[in-house]
């Protein structure tokens, strides 16, 4: 998209005059207009500088000096790449607790995949690597709300800890989450937030949905041998081309009528090799492919039900299996409260017609595995230009984000941290 549209939808937030959104101004910590350049020219940056899951080190280099310039104290994690950063921590409740803390996550790797944006000033400098999944827009939400809520903070305005999470490694399978739940960053943590691009949705609004909003997505390979053979006598081999095939064709099947239709179990195959000649039966065949689910209790008994219905496949055509079934990541299951709270914030930010419901997504996420441990929600946050007819998609070389998103995260961001710390 062109600057000047990014520009014109800057100015142009629902709400902003005031109409739609009577609590704008009656709430602290809206985006200063010096910060929110500030910010969008953050986001080029990362967008210019994109890198791997485990690798984000100038990207975590570029969060700590900026957080440490504002006066906070951020803390790279154990391995290596990520932090965290802690804000108004110390404050006591009634009972002379320890008050939890409100933790805002942020993704902050790229994807392997070119960038296609020819005509975008800010187009990645790396080869074969983009920030086409909105992470660079997720991070600078983070970044923004964490400045914002640390000024209020030294004003005394602010009521609740919040906890600043940058994230590696979102798109490794399992996820980065695992790594830094390790490293202990949801130590003291009462509730988590986040945000995830959708490029179906305007900028200015966000979606929102109780209850799994996102996949559970794993991945699975699979080996088949046996005797092989000519193929004028598949009677007396492994028929290991066959036997492939009813997997490819009978799993999917097998795993759906095990469980109930309404999980959402379903087994998809990527990849199939066997055999290099037609008139010989190999002797090994390989596949691979995901397994997704909608429901959380299904997904628990994924495992055992591909590895069972494999092994009936391949029984029946005499070969041997093997099964790697790798584990990914779990449905984003949104607690219905912490919804809510972000609900609230966003209608008080921007007015009633800024929050929309979404359906929930056969894509995964790691934010999963903080919701395994503190009840949590993710908002889909808008970043279509409104009125742009180009049907753009995550994961695609030419991904492009409204920039105006930006101050819709972080004024979100910053609302529900106060709400929060009022409830």
């Amino acid at each position: 998209m062109s600057q000047e549209s990014e520009r014109g939808s800057e100015a142009d937030l629902p709400g902003e005059a005031g109409e739609d959104a009577p609590g704008r101004a009656a709430i602290p910590g809206a985006l200063p207009d010096d910060l929110r350049a500030e910010l969008i020219a953050f986001r080029r940056d990362l967008h210019m500088h994109p890198e791997l899951g485990n690798q984000e080190f100038r990207t975590t280099a570029a969060l700590k000096a900026r957080l440490e310039r504002a006066g906070l104290e951020p803390r790279v994690l154990a391995i290596g790449t990520g932090l965290i950063c802690d804000i108004g921590t110390g404050q006591r409740d009634d009972a002379g607790d320890e008050r939890p803390m409100l933790a805002l996550r942020a993704d902050i790797d790229a994807l392997p995949i070119p960038d296609t944006k020819l005509g975008a000033p800010y187009r990645s400098t790396v080869p074969d690597r983009a920030h086409a999944c909105g992470h660079d827009v997720h991070t600078t939400v983070v970044l923004g709300a964490g400045l914002v809520l640390a000024e209020l903070a030294k004003q005394g305005q602010l009521p609740h800890p919040v906890r600043l999470i940058f994230q590696p490694a979102e798109e490794v399978l399992p996820g980065g989450a695992p790594d830094a739940i390790e490293s202990g960053v949801l130590e003291g943590v009462g509730r988590i937030i986040g945000v995830h691009c959708d490029p179906r949705v305007d900028a200015g609004k966000i979606g929102l949905r109780h209850g799994a909003i996102t996949s559970a997505c794993d991945r699975l390979e699979v080996s088949l041998d046996g005797a092989g053979g000519h193929t004028a006598r598949p009677h007396l081999t492994t028929d290991l081309v066959t036997a492939a095939a009813k997997v490819v064709t009978d799993v999917p099947a097998l795993v759906a009528r095990r469980v109930d239709a309404r999980s959402g179990l379903a087994v998809t195959w990527g990849r199939i090799e066997s055999g290099h000649a037609c008139n010989v039966i190999p002797q090994h065949a390989e596949l691979s492919g995901t397994v997704r689910c909608l429901d959380l209790a299904a997904w628990r008994k994924a495992p055992d039900l591909v590895h069972g219905a494999i092994q009936e496949i391949a029984d029946l055509y005499r070969a041997k299996s093997e099964v790697n079934y790798i584990r990914g990541v779990p449905p984003v299951v949104n607690d219905p409260d912490v919804t809510d709270l972000l609900r609230e914030a966003m209608e008080l930010r921007l007015g009633p017609h800024s929050v929309e419901d979404t359906e929930q997504s056969l894509g995964g996420e790691d934010f999963s595995w903080y919701l395994e441990h503190v009840p949590g929600a993710m908002a889909r946050l808008g970043v279509r230009t409104p009125g742009e007819r180009t049907v753009r998609d995550l994961h695609q070389g030419d991904f492009d984000a409204d920039e105006s998103a930006i101050t819709v995260g972080v004024e979100m961001f910053t609302a529900a941290a106060l709400l929060d710390g009022a409830r």
